[in-house]
């Protein structure tokens, strides 16, 4: 297999051939041809222009000075709406905070601009991180790039639209309980969930504080463990966060030996899981075990409840968190005589539905009388998958499972029943439970769009499970195709 994109554009651009501002003009050129109109797929919620062009420039000094050229220097990206970055607009894919603007950075886009990164735009999201479609951004849906007529997966659905887009090589997004792979799985490309702790959440929109984690996304896996080398490490400013064991090698990550390694292929119900998924999912098992793996077959009987305690968790959090959002504090103001009608107005005004039904969801999980019934019974549940999952890996190396039980579906199937919409997550959740690193990387494509699998470790097993999938990369080659409508390089 050849070089990485990130790779590819820093020979690119050390060698002189290209200069970083002429590569984030070139990134924003095709924002402003693809991203806007009727057929556009809305994956920017934001440019971020001027603060882009200024630290393209300032890469272009260091490309020509003879000092050290540090691992991201003038290679563009982009960050969810959801992050903070100094002086830009902080909207969090809501007209509750449309209008704010940010007074601060977040620890993992700092370390990311240390390491010489030009953020051109703020990514579209679902509100507040809500959703698994890209459906519930207040202004608009993102589209596909293999079919602008389905979803992206939510929510990180415009950092996976960008990269999938070939606007940049390289997406910060968020995973709650699949918000970065299940997007990543329906848009063809890479993106991974660390171990809990391993990125800092500082500066990030809390949504469930206790399963929130920041996600890099990009097309090689090299290139989520360059991402992650940068930005891994303790930060006094989020106390929940920790080294990660072996970080410093993951700048130059190598493939894992497969010979050995015993993966347990978990495929959840048969009888929701599409025919074509299966297939592809099957055949990526198939392409391992050619090349020396052990492949099992494996039940986790705490899936069954993975999904209901992850809901009850996730609004219950949701129901917490989002109580600053009152019109006083934060978010737009609606002027009423009263506090209470002021509160009442603003949410009922500038939050959309899936917001508001996730907040009533947890504060109900948490009102007297149903919190030892609902909130406490899950804490209970999420305490013995930790412990299953755990046993599991007693006798194998990793877990592969798909990551979807479908390809992305039309735009507005789904959106009139939230059931089956959180139904697209009951695959993802598990490693958000119970505190494992989750990988996915495409398998395929079913029906000309595209499939993904996703492998997961035990806890801070996450420089392993890159070179795992690092491996998988070098032994086939579906993370290379790219939409067709999409299908120019960046250099």
């Amino acid at each position: 297999m050849g070089k990485s994109q990130l790779a590819k554009l820093r020979d690119e651009l050390i060698s002189g051939n290209i200069s970083a501002e002429i590569l984030t003009l070139r990134c924003m050129e095709s924002i402003g041809r693809t991203d806007t109109g009727t057929n556009g797929i809305n994956a920017v919620g934001a440019e971020m222009r001027e603060l882009a062009l200024d630290l393209a420039r300032k890469a272009d000094k260091k490309l020509r000075g003879d000092g050290p050229k540090p691992p991201f220097l003038g290679i563009p990206i982009v960050i969810k709406d959801n992050m903070a970055c100094k002086g830009q607009p902080f909207r969090n894919g809501s007209r509750m905070t449309e209008n704010l603007v940010s007074p601060y950075t977040a620890t993992v886009v700092d370390r990311l601009v240390a390491a010489g990164a030009v953020p051109v735009a703020r990514a579209a999201m679902d509100e507040f991180a809500m959703g698994s479609s890209g459906e519930f951004h207040a202004f608009g849906a993102t589209r596909n790039p293999w079919d602008t007529s389905r979803v992206t997966g939510g929510s990180s659905s415009g950092s996976a639209a960008a990269v999938a887009a070939g606007y940049v090589p390289f997406a910060l997004g968020t995973d709650t309980g699949g918000s970065v792979r299940l997007p990543a799985a329906f848009c063809g490309i890479s993106a991974f969930r660390p171990t809990y702790g391993v990125l800092s959440r500082y500066g990030v929109t809390a949504m469930a504080s206790s399963l929130d984690q920041v996600g890099p996304m990009a097309r090689h896996v090299e290139d989520l463990a360059l991402g992650l080398s940068v930005m891994a490490g303790l930060d006094p400013m989020d106390s929940t966060s920790l080294d990660l064991p072996g970080a410093e090698d993951l700048a130059h990550c190598t493939p894992l030996t497969l010979n050995g390694k015993k993966i347990g292929y978990y495929a959840g119900d048969a009888k929701a899981l599409h025919p074509e998924v299966k297939a592809r999912t099957d055949a990526a098992m198939k392409a391992l075990e050619a090349n020396g793996a052990k492949i099992v077959e494996i039940d986790l009987p705490c899936a069954s409840i993975a999904l209901e305690t992850y809901c009850l968790l996730n609004t219950a959090e949701v129901s917490s968190n989002l109580s600053r959002f009152d019109g006083i504090r934060y978010g737009a103001r609606s002027p009423i005589d009263s506090v209470g009608g002021m509160t009442a107005k603003a949410r009922s005004t500038h939050l959309g539905v899936e917001a508001k039904r996730r907040i009533l969801l947890g504060t109900f999980c948490l009102s007297k009388g149903h919190f030892d019934a609902y909130y406490l019974k899950a804490l209970r549940a999420r305490n013995y998958i930790a412990k299953s999952m755990t046993k599991t890996f007693e006798s194998i190396d990793f877990i592969a499972a798909p990551v979807s039980p479908t390809v992305a579906f039309p735009l507005g199937e789904k959106t009139a029943d939230p059931l089956e919409m959180y139904m697209m997550d009951i695959l993802t959740v598990l490693p958000a439970l119970a505190d494992m690193p989750a990988l996915t990387v495409p398998a395929g494509l079913a029906d000309c769009l595209p499939v993904g699998i996703q492998f997961m470790g035990p806890r801070l097993s996450d420089c392993d499970l890159l070179r795992l999938d690092h491996a998988f990369q070098q032994v086939t080659d579906h993370h290379e195709v790219t939409p067709p409508m999409f299908s120019t390089s960046l250099s």
